[in-house]
């Protein structure tokens, strides 16, 4: 198990050997003590991929040449794909076969962006026309720089990809900060770089040391995704340097039910949207919508099949909902959980923590009914499997409801009416809107959202065109001089 730090191709243990405990969740053991970076390590990596950006090789190389290596490190990913994925859910606690879809979506991601490196070189110039036909000008695209990447605990490797892949596509170096909840897997994504010979520099992995590396004025570029809170800070930090940021912060997504959809799909799409990943999901449909003549038929039935829901430990098999993150993620969902009950809130099941288990952050999937749009579990994101709920009359009053929040990342609406899917999904103010089913995530497609759920988007071609900076050239071919300084011009 991988505990040390990765900085210009090496292995290493922080300078302070200080170092930082990870927990099991599933039974609050320590499952590694690793090297915790500070700021010394932090600059050390942005100077290693400063460095490996201005005098190495990679931004000199053809993109089907950095295909080679991306290629290579999603093969690596495969290779050890049990490995990674029974880590993944040591560290993180989702249960193994989603860590195994998870793992296998980041090998495809670092493949998918080697595909679009490949294609990088066959991209012509744009020509563009002029108002003086003396001059001539074209458009290019180069990599951007030295880019900070901070990632999230809930989706640990995949969330790597996202972020590395395209920028490893487009020619850039990069320094990658994981969560210190969940390392386990990043670590372990440098044994990979370096059995690929990737070289020096090009991609550092720190646990530790955020604020020194956000701040840091050799960066071209940060990208984050996390919380609002810590986004802002992140911005904050950017805004001293006039450092672009991409941000990929939180939701309340909703999902309207219409009363022609059908019933038992909805139960299934709602409890995808909200229980998958224990409700730790930044898209999480946790505002549900539901028409007023088969609300009462819809809770009832939902209730039925949360029952059937199995938790516990995610190495056990037939296990859907694994324990919460961490000590703290666990008592803020239950914080929010007491907040809805004491609010007055329907508790149509669940609503305390898991029983049966001496040790781990168990959680029972918990469904509220009769939700008021004033309520504080309507409004905030609550990162758990907790899902609040509520009725409707008109198409008109569901979307108003939809659209009334300071999030803006997710939604999605179920009815059988091809023209109602349509027209309701245009009208939902999100960046990313499902029909007839909630979470399905394709990395050929478009991430991102409006409002507080942040700035940009990533996969799919958008995600490389983060890392890729557009420079103007334009050439003088007239055979007369210029001549503005000659004597009368």
């Amino acid at each position: 198990m991988q505990t040390q730090i990765y900085i210009n191709g090496q292995f290493l243990n922080a300078a302070s050997a200080k170092t930082m405990d990870v927990i099991n969740p599933a039974d609050e053991t320590i499952l590694a003590s690793i090297s915790l970076s500070g700021k010394k390590e932090a600059d050390d990596a942005v100077s290693a991929a400063r460095k490996a950006f201005d005098e190495g090789p990679w931004p000199k190389l053809t993109g089907k040449e950095r295909a080679v290596y991306l290629h290579a490190i999603a093969e690596g990913i495969r290779a050890k794909r049990d490995e990674f994925s029974q880590l993944e859910t040591l560290d993180n606690g989702k249960p193994l076969p989603e860590a195994e879809w998870d793992i296998d979506d980041a090998a495809d991601c670092f493949s998918y962006y080697a595909n679009l490196a490949e294609k990088l070189d066959d991209e012509a110039p744009e020509v563009i026309a002029l108002g003086d036909e003396r001059f001539t000008s074209q458009a290019i695209r180069q990599p951007i720089g030295v880019v900070g990447q901070i990632i999230p605990f809930n989706f640990p490797l995949l969330m790597a990809a996202w972020k590395v892949a395209p920028a490893l596509a487009a020619g850039c170096t990069t320094v990658l900060k994981p969560s210190h909840q969940t390392p386990m897997t990043a670590l372990k994504l440098a044994e990979v770089l370096e059995q690929v010979e990737l070289p020096p520099g090009v991609l550092n992995i720190i646990t530790g040391a955020g604020a020194a590396l956000t701040g840091n004025p050799k960066l071209d570029k940060l990208a984050f995704t996390g919380s609002v809170a810590t986004g802002t800070n992140v911005m904050s930090a950017a805004s001293q340097n006039l450092t672009p940021v991409t941000l990929e912060l939180g939701g309340k997504s909703p999902l309207i039910i219409f009363a022609d959809a059908d019933i038992d799909a909805a139960v299934e799409w709602t409890m995808f949207g909200i229980f998958w990943n224990k409700g730790e999901v930044c898209s999480a449909t946790s505002r549900v919508l539901v028409e007023e003549s088969i609300y009462e038929t819809f809770l009832q039935k939902l209730a039925t099949e949360t029952a059937k829901i199995k938790i516990g430990n995610g190495l056990e098999a037939g296990i859907k909902l694994g324990p919460q993150v961490s000590e703290k993620q666990y008592l803020d969902v239950l914080k929010y959980i007491d907040i809805g009950i004491s609010e007055g809130h329907r508790l149509v099941t669940g609503g305390k923590a898991a029983e049966g288990f001496e040790k781990g952050y168990y959680i029972e999937p918990t469904i509220f009914a009769d939700v008021s749009e004033e309520a504080i579990i309507w409004q905030q994101e609550i990162f758990g499997p907790v899902v609040a709920i509520r009725s409707f009359k008109t198409e008109d009053e569901a979307i108003a409801s939809a659209n009334n929040s300071e999030f803006g990342l997710a939604g999605a609406v179920l009815s059988l009416d091809k023209d109602r899917l349509n027209r309701v999904a245009r009208r939902l103010d999100a960046g990313i809107i499902w029909t007839n089913c909630s979470q399905p995530t394709f990395v050929e497609a478009p991430w991102g959202g409006r409002k507080k759920s942040g700035i940009g988007r990533e996969l799919g071609h958008w995600g490389l065109d983060n890392y890729l900076s557009t420079k103007q050239i334009t050439d003088f071919n007239s055979a007369e001089p210029w001549g503005w300084y000659q004597e009368g011009s």
